[in-house]
């Protein structure tokens, strides 16, 4: 009986194997989520967000991505992440990470202009959460490889997606084969550390991220992960963090991820999506914390003086 490994095996051996990247093109390490600055107004904040762009560089990041859920994408505009994109884009030239632009979004069709805007303007990839079916994760799989097909489609570009919900190996390993450009997966679906070991063991498979905060990034470096994408705020730590394991220096990366985790420990409490952007305000990055999101508690005294206190014990270790 062909047990899961041979699966994966004989899988593997019938793909048409992913664009193979050019020389210099790689694409490894900390790739922050970009928060979106609003002005007073409630309009984006376009001249911060391409502040944003030259802060990450200063801090260090491998690469950027926006606009995806930490972005609050589906509470902007179609006009509002076109200008987005264009702003990221255009600030980050001369700059070193490499720009991921997200083209998600709740229809097949409006995703694949998106997709067709990013080709005109050349970021490094692209990235494109599936589209959201209530607020259950069980997917209909022939639905998404559609969807996917056709937003890869629409463009060259190195494709990111992300799984979630329903998404299994077997079902990314498969869509591959169709979706030549797909080359990277921002992995959230199931337990990350199974799910790395399981793609590690068939060749030719997609270079893995993970996400939520990066909680398990030590124990996901230690198993070969090729990047993390948390929340931009603090990414300095991360940097450092990825820095140090990579260079062999597995005691003073653990130090630092214990500083990471203050604040991601703190990211689970009532602060929500305000928290990431009133970090970004401490930094004098943000002119304020203001998010789209109605269902937002505001930050009282109380919640902002907690987050100031380990905003100034952690301050030494930022990069900027």
């Amino acid at each position: 009986m062909t047990n899961r490994r041979q699966f994966l095996q004989c899988l593997a051996s019938a793909w048409v194997l992913p664009l193979a990247a050019k020389p210099g093109d790689e694409f490894r390490g900390v790739f922050p989520i970009m928060q979106t600055p609003y002005l007073e107004s409630g309009g984006v904040d376009f001249g911060t967000l391409a502040a944003e762009t030259v802060f990450l560089d200063k801090a260090g990041v491998h690469g950027m991505v926006w606009p995806q859920l930490a972005s609050e994408y589906a509470r902007l505009e179609f006009d509002e992440r076109i200008t987005g994109a264009d702003t990221i884009v255009k600030a980050s030239k001369g700059l070193s990470p490499k720009v991921v632009i997200g083209v998600q979004a709740g229809d097949t069709e409006t995703a694949v202009k998106y997709a067709k805007h990013a080709d005109k303007l050349r970021p490094d990839a692209i990235i494109a959460l599936p589209p959201r079916q209530g607020e259950q994760n069980e997917f209909d799989l022939d639905a998404i490889s559609t969807y996917y097909k056709k937003v890869g489609g629409a463009t060259d570009l190195p494709m990111f997606m992300q799984a979630i919900g329903n998404m299994s190996v077997e079902f990314i390993l498969g869509l591959m084969k169709d979706v030549p450009n797909l080359r990277f997966v921002k992995d959230e679906a199931g337990d990350s550390l199974d799910r790395l070991d399981a793609f590690g063991e068939v060749e030719g498979s997609p270079d893995i991220f993970t996400g939520r905060h990066g909680r398990l990034l030590i124990d996901e470096l230690a198993r070969g992960v090729s990047g993390n994408m948390p929340a931009a705020s603090w990414v300095d730590l991360y940097v450092n963090t990825w820095e140090l394991w990579d260079e062999g220096r597995q005691g003073e990366a653990l130090d630092m991820f214990s500083k990471v985790m203050l604040f991601t420990t703190q990211t689970q409490s009532s602060y929500g999506l305000a928290m990431l952007n009133y970090v970004l305000h401490l930094r004098g990055v943000f002119p304020n914390w203001k998010v789209r999101n109605p269902n937002q508690k505001p930050l009282d005294a109380k919640d902002r003086e907690a987050l100031e206190r380990t905003y100034e014990f952690v301050k030494p270790y930022f990069r900027v």
